[in-house]
């Protein structure tokens, strides 16, 4: 497949932080090279340029688009929009819509977007037998937003119920406010709240800062830059973040699931594994497990999921990854939070801007142009 321009970019501004090389390594050691599964792209439907997607009720796969609307994906295709606020969400820089998450029994949804004033939202709906019940809608919680760019935006529950929101520095460039390093806002950060506890919502009494003046209860992980894609291993319950460089060095994150919270990925003072214009590394710096620099085509790594599916056994237990600029996807080994191997898969996705997790664990990849495709066995 031949990889799009970046004059085609929607999300131009995503492609000026980073690359990628076509040979990659772990932060904490060489990664061996390993016969790639073979795999195949398979393009099942069309959309307007999708930016997230979730496993839905009844076997569906949940598509949000930029613009506003959701859609629901099944064996007939593509529906008619299930919800529209595009009346309610700008699309300026790298706004839009940009998360969606059911809670584990289907009887919520959450959408992440950024509101007619820039600002991160994420609302929550009922839904009944499968359909969203709109007079149900309510805003479980904001966060305003500096610049239009690096405002993160994904939302996914995690194996404790909780749900988790992304949310990047502020944006502009170089963490200008230092938000990534201070835990007095949610900026540059990973959250991690009870959305059914309380109203709006409810901090987890466990969260690491909990009880700190100094700090926002809502924050488990901080030192984030723009983690536009993370997930949880369906297999371990390991959290992996795909946190966007900005200069030099696109990162992966990684936390086991026995994580009390807390991590320090580094940003503002690192960018992966390196000092960020004089910087100095935090003594709690936890470094990525996987880094890649900008000698390739690549310029904004979009993070995916360990393949748990059944449909391509030789992929099994490996995270499976992109970038949003040269559309590669790769997949990593990893053993004990370590990297062992790094591989092309051979496949091209596009302007991949996210991944897909269906119900069965079978991964689909969304091209911002519109494309959604499935990863299937070769």
């Amino acid at each position: 497949m031949k990889v799009r321009t970046r004059s085609t970019a929607i999300f131009g501004t995503l492609c000026l932080v980073a690359s990628l090389a076509l040979t990659t390594a772990s932060a904490d050691e060489p990664a061996t090279a390993q016969q790639a599964p073979k795999v195949a792209l398979t393009k099942v439907t069309t959309a307007a340029n999708p930016t997230a997607g979730t496993a839905g009720p009844g076997g569906t796969v949940w598509i949000a688009e930029r613009a506003g609307t959701v859609r629901t994906l099944s064996h007939k295709g593509l529906s008619d929009p299930v919800l529209d606020i595009s009346k309610e969400a700008t699309t300026d820089g790298e706004r839009g819509l940009l998360g969606i998450a059911f809670d584990k029994k289907f009887a919520h949804l959450y959408i992440s977007f950024t509101n007619l004033e820039g600002t991160s939202t994420v609302d929550e709906f009922a839904v009944r037998k499968g359909k969203i019940w709109p007079e149900t809608r309510r805003t479980v919680i904001t966060q305003t937003q500096p610049y239009s760019n690096h405002n993160g935006g994904d939302i996914k529950f995690g194996p404790d119920g909780y749900l988790y929101i992304a949310l990047g520095d502020g944006g502009s460039g170089g963490d200008p406010h230092g938000n990534g390093q201070k835990l007095d806002t949610l900026l540059g950060k990973l959250l991690r709240i009870d959305p059914r506890g309380g109203k709006p919502y409810a901090i987890p009494a466990d969260n690491p800062f909990v009880g700190d003046p100094n700090a926002r209860g809502e924050i488990w992980a901080y030192g984030l830059r723009n983690p536009w894609r993370f997930s949880f291993d369906a297999g371990t319950g390991d959290l992996l973040i795909g946190d966007v460089g900005q200069s030099d060095w696109e990162e992966i994150d990684w936390a086991p699931a026995d994580s009390e919270g807390g991590e320090n990925y580094g940003w503002s003072q690192m960018e992966g594994t390196h000092p960020f214009r004089g910087g100095t590394e935090p003594a709690n710096h936890v470094p990525p497990v996987h880094e890649y620099d900008r000698t390739g085509l690549g310029c904004s790594v979009t993070g995916g999921y360990v393949y748990r599916g059944g449909a391509i056994p030789a992929l099994k237990g490996q995270y499976v990854f992109s970038d949003y600029c040269d559309g590669a996807i790769r997949a990593l080994r990893m053993k004990d939070g370590k990297v062992t191997g790094a591989s092309d898969l051979g496949v091209n996705g596009g302007e991949v801007i996210s991944f897909v997790q269906g119900g069965k664990g079978e991964l689909y990849v969304l091209d911002i142009g519109g494309g959604i495709s499935r990863i299937d066995p070769a």
